[in-house]
């Protein structure tokens, strides 16, 4: 191994693909994007042609070499790859693909999920995984291709999540990892391997499945017809990679107890690494593994985090907008100049951020949000406060579930939208009660599976170490002043998401 190797990561993404390459100590070189297109046949569908992800690999890799120079492809030592999980590749006997691939966010297996739940016997079992079954996942969707497709069913002999795909079109191996793996909800995720007992109930075959190394084990080789097509060399090792939040997550340098991440873009994610399994009693958080071997993630995902305050921006506050023009600013930095005019816990004015649903801590689809205690002494800027806070209560209860299992959480690093926001990082901190910390660059899921393969060729000794060298903070925030006022606020948000839950569409 010398310094002039490099690392290439793939982010196979629902809209593009991103490639990153590493230098050997880890400091990024060059990246580059492809997009590829999105089907939408019915509503409620989402899915996507397989060969288009190929294409915009294909690009991606050859504009990320370009953009590095010189022999850059001669130079790359392994890929590793991340992307969008749950989605369901179905593949003959000879590797053709037989239908297009359903997507994460494709919803038509939702009466598969509730009958199941309602199944004698079939909850509990499902539960063992550590996870509540949504439609989302990938058993469901395999279960609605074997009652509306049978055909294509009973030609189908693998079923692959989308990066796992793209490793066979890269080798033409078919191999999984556990993080990955974890979003099928047929996957054991204490013991990291395939439930022979929930698939023996669905009435799944288990060579269905591909075998499974950990994300950063060299798992395949690339083969000379894909090296050919994308300028590399043949024969390099493909690490097993990961999905999308736990490669992410490794890229943050999120792989060790103590330290959680927040990204607070259109939803909200809060991820914490476990050193021993650990999961909610009835699915409040997901539970996979991780992308770092014997280790585990718990992930809380709040759907309308971002997407509440831009909501508010467009419908209630569209005079951001102009304003923003005019100052030559974001429309948000000057919301959180109205919200910080405000006083904490808005005057008694509570926003739930349920807008489209919920996820976790409260997994009910149906649920929806509003303003709670309005009365016409609140101001533009006290319902501006609200919303922020209101946001920012749903996260820190996900936190707080965290603490609930037992991990203690005295850091979060934040990233995404709401990290550039002064007022809102110092809201995070006393809300969380937690540490504040931003990195130096936020690292993506692209650079996390460059990461894991620069472990398993050997670049670093563990994926500990590998994120100790190269994710860096650069900035750090404590709880403040108004902590315990913000406390009081986040208990009589409780109480109006209780009576919330009653409420539905």
């Amino acid at each position: 191994m010398t310094q002039s190797d490099l690392f290439l990561g793939l982010d196979l993404g629902t809209s593009s693909t991103k490639a990153v390459l590493l230098s050997a100590d880890g400091a990024l070189i060059a990246e580059a994007q492809a997009d590829h297109p999105v089907s939408y046949p019915r509503s409620g569908w989402s899915e996507q042609d397989p060969s288009d992800w190929w294409k915009s690999c294909v690009s991606a890799t050859k504009s990320v070499l370009d953009r590095a120079g010189g022999n850059a492809g001669d130079r790359v030592a392994a890929i590793g790859l991340s992307g969008q999980m749950h989605g369901l590749v179905v593949l003959d006997a000879t590797g053709k693909v037989l239908r297009p691939c359903i997507l994460w966010n494709d919803s038509r297996s939702a009466e598969i999920c509730d009958r199941w739940m309602r199944s004698p016997g079939l909850p509990e079992l499902l539960r063992t995984t550590g996870n509540r079954v949504f439609p989302g996942f990938q058993a469901p969707k395999l279960q609605w291709v074997k009652e509306h497709e049978p055909e294509i069913f009973a030609a189908t002999t693998h079923a692959l999540l989308p990066k796992d795909w793209l490793r066979y079109r890269l080798s033409g191996v078919m191999m999984g990892e556990p993080s990955d793996a974890s979003g099928t909800g047929v996957f054991d995720c204490a013991h990291r391997t395939w439930s022979t007992d929930l698939l023996q109930r669905l009435g799944f075959r288990r060579s269905l499945f591909p075998d499974i190394a950990e994300s950063p084990v060299h798992s395949a080789t690339l083969s000379a017809e894909a090296a050919r097509a994308l300028g590399l060399r043949a024969g390099i090792g493909i690490a097993g990679g990961a999905g999308d939040q736990a490669a992410g997550a490794v890229g943050s340098g999120i792989v060790e107890e103590g330290t959680v991440s927040c990204v607070i873009g259109t939803s909200g994610v809060v991820f914490a690494p476990s050193a021993k399994w650990r999961a909610t009693a009835n699915g409040e958080l997901h539970a996979f593994c991780h992308a770092v071997p014997n280790k585990w993630h718990l992930m809380g995902v709040v759907l309308s985090a971002g997407g509440s305050l831009r909501w508010f921006r467009d419908h209630l506050a569209s005079d951001t907008i102009e304003l923003a023009k005019q100052r030559g600013v974001d429309p948000y930095e000057i919301l959180a100049q109205r919200a910080a005019a405000a006083s904490p816990g808005a005057r008694g004015l509570v926003f739930l951020p349920y807008l489209t649903g919920e996820r976790c801590p409260i997994p009910d689809a149906h649920m929806r949000g509003g303003f709670l205690g309005l009365d016409v002494s609140h101001t533009r800027d006290d319902a501006t406060r609200a919303v922020f806070e209101g946001i920012t209560f749903a996260l820190a209860g996900n936190i707080a579930l965290l603490r609930e299992l037992g991990l203690s959480i005295n850091r979060v690093r934040l990233s995404g939208g709401g990290a550039r926001s002064l007022f809102w990082r110092q809201l995070c901190a006393d809300a969380f009660d937690a540490e504040i910390a931003l990195l130096e660059s936020d690292a993506g899921a692209a650079t996390g599976a460059a990461i894991l393969a620069a472990v398993g060729a050997g670049a670093f000794v563990s994926v500990e170490a590998a994120c100790r060298a190269t994710a860096r903070e650069r900035e750090c925030i404590s709880p403040g002043k108004d902590a315990s006022r913000l406390a009081r606020a986040h208990a009589k948000f409780d109480e109006a998401t209780r009576h919330a839950q009653g409420f539905r569409h």
